[in-house]
């Protein structure tokens, strides 16, 4: 083998080991970066659906969008279930995602969020909702 190729060959194994560690790394910082999820299913009033979706579209859904470490708020709606047995008398999930748990939790004590989320909550009937919180797996 000549000295040349040689010396690429030591220098791409150089640069190989170099960069082999930073992998697992780069993987934990990723998994770190995924959001987290809060999942509620609501008892919703059904005489008062409408006004749920009106106050959700209106008033909630703007407030939250402007969070620090907000990611993303969806409204589900059951359509059947599937498989199983879905929880008695909650037609609706609602899921927020906020970059961090500290984010939300900061969300939730702010002015803005006991003015929005009542118009929602005041919708709803008995244990009212049920909040599930899930952390990404990478």
């Amino acid at each position: 083998m000549s000295i040349r190729k040689a010396m690429n060959r030591r220098n791409y194994l150089k640069a190989m080991a170099a960069v082999l560690p930073a992998v697992p790394a780069a993987r934990v910082a990723k998994a770190a970066a995924l959001p987290i999820q809060l999942h509620c299913d609501l008892y919703l009033d059904p005489k008062r659906e409408k006004e749920m979706l009106d106050n959700y579209r209106n008033i909630f859904r703007p407030a939250i969008k402007q969070q620090p470490g907000f990611v993303a708020v969806t409204l589900l709606k059951m359509r059947q279930e599937a498989q199983g047995k879905g929880p008695e008398g909650c037609p609706y999930r609602l899921i927020i995602s906020f970059e961090t748990e500290e984010q939300r939790k900061k969300w939730v004590s702010t002015p803005t969020h006991r003015k929005a989320w009542p118009t929602v909550e005041n919708t709803l009937l008995g244990p009212k909702y049920i909040a599930l919180l899930y952390d990404p797996v990478a």
